[in-house]
């Protein structure tokens, strides 16, 4: 299970070693298969949207490129035919919509009994918009093979209850990797915080945009911006708006057919139209090169999704500017927003700071998880050389320990009675140590955060 802020090589982790792994295979069954069997892949990669899945597709193929490993990609909306065809030709890795892969299989076109890596990519949004019951239809009544027999790899930006409680039905002897602390932002991205009532944001964005140039040049910075707001009306409103007043701008959202939403993001890719308003449909999962501003015209319910939104810009160590619209209707989410700045080293407007103090709300995601500023990862496996250990990637501790980096990753931990570290057979139970990496201090768990079959699903309690 594994958990990184927005940008930092999510995909490329799970689809390199799937394409290594999947090229013996290949290579071994080369030829082997006849037309009329149904495709057997090795590697199933899973996601919630067509506009993702093409781009997660693309990436594999490049990591597959003059090897023997075969890539494909099935999502609803597309020629259901043209798909079959494609499968008939063999493939190693599919990437797949959940709706139309249990098609496939039901039409016995997609046997499931070769899988031996299965990955779910955004898994949070997955569940968020109602796939649970084909997730488990295809893991649990399908001929996928058992845990044991494949890896399963769950990866988000974010782990709410709901997919935490799904990786302790689908992960056994797991290791949990976190780069950042979870539901974090980077701090290659300046946040910003400007006060805007409902009705000035129009002539607010207008200058915005005029300040950093109608060809989405962001101070000496040439790149795209990308704008989000909260509804599909919305949306087609600010676009007609925006062409109305003269510059280059496209909509994206989930009521746009999938070629409207393909053609949208070519355009947006290739600068053609450097200007982007989405709901969304377009926070989480792409990678578009070349985004220099995120601006959050209306700012979502929830700071995870917040964090998704501006993880457009900053990516794989690029700078990137974010803009947030706030006023009176976003009081709810002042607090979180205020700690996730301070944790990312973005100066907070005292206006705001005032906001936070008045709202004192501590909900939306991020406070539950306030303890969690920086580590490596838990493993969780039960084989004779598992020890349950938990990597601590504070510069302070690494550097006295080496514990949790470079080839003294796997040392054996230091004691429990100095660092906090419980006994494998105690891991479990919610009374054990962890070492809290940004104080230097061994404390107790306080009962959040644990599971009872599979050890901890939950990234607060232990560091």
């Amino acid at each position: 299970m594994a958990c990184a802020q927005t940008g930092s090589g999510k995909t490329a982790a799970f689809c390199l070693p799937i394409v290594f792994g999947s090229c013996a295979r290949a290579r071994r069954e080369k030829g082997t298969r006849r037309r009329e069997e149904p495709a057997c892949p090795s590697g199933l990669v899973r996601l919630r949207r067509g506009s993702w899945l093409g781009q997660i597709y693309e990436e594999a193929k490049k990591f597959a490129y003059q090897t023997v490993v075969k890539v494909a990609v099935v999502y609803g909306g597309a020629p259901f035919g043209q798909q079959v065809r494609t499968l008939e030709k063999g493939v190693d890795i599919l990437v797949a919509t959940p709706g139309r892969l249990v098609d496939m299989i039901e039409r016995d076109k997609v046997s499931l009994r070769k899988i031996r890596y299965f990955t779910m990519d955004e898994a949070d949004r997955m569940l968020d918009m109602g796939f649970e019951p084909q997730i488990r239809k295809i893991v649990e009544r399908m001929d996928m093979p058992p845990s044991g027999a494949r890896q399963t790899m769950l990866f988000s930006a974010t782990f709410p209850d709901d997919i935490q409680r799904l990786a302790s039905d689908f992960l056994s002897d797991y290791i949990f990797l976190a780069v950042g602390r979870v539901g974090s932002s980077t701090d290659l991205i300046a946040q910003k915080v400007e006060f805007v009532d409902d009705k000035d944001k129009r002539s607010f964005l207008v200058d915005l945009l005029h300040s950093q140039g109608k060809n989405g040049c962001v101070g000496s910075k040439q790149g795209l911006t990308l704008v989000f707001v909260e509804t599909k009306r919305g949306a087609d409103a600010l676009e007609n708006w925006l062409l109305r007043s003269g510059f280059h701008a496209i909509a994206i959202h989930g009521d746009k057919v999938q070629m409207e939403r393909e053609r949208a993001l070519r355009s947006f890719r290739s600068g053609t139209i450097p200007i982007m308003v989405a709901t969304d449909v377009a926070s989480r999962g792409l990678d578009i090169p070349h985004v220099a501003h995120v601006i959050n015209y209306d700012l979502p319910k929830s700071i995870d999704d917040y964090v998704h939104r501006i993880g457009r810009t900053g990516r794989a160590g690029k700078s990137g500017l974010a803009t947030a619209f706030f006023n009176g209707k976003n009081l709810s989410l002042a607090t979180a927003l205020v700690q996730l700045m301070q944790e990312a080293n973005q100066q907070v407007p005292s206006w705001l700071g005032e906001c936070a103090e008045k709202s004192g709300s501590r909900s939306h995601g991020l406070a539950r998880n306030r303890r969690a500023s920086r580590f490596g990862g838990n493993d969780f496996r039960r084989g004779p050389k598992s020890s349950n250990r938990s990597y601590s990637s504070s510069s302070s501790y690494r550097d006295a320990h080496t514990y949790g980096s470079g080839e003294n990753y796997y040392a054996d931990p230091p004691s429990t009675d100095v660092y906090g570290y419980a006994a494998a057979d105690s891991y479990l139970s919610a009374s054990h140590g962890y070492y809290d990496a940004a104080n230097n201090n061994s404390r107790a768990n306080e009962s959040d955060g644990y599971g009872t079959s599979h050890g901890s699903v939950m990234a607060s309690g232990w560091e």
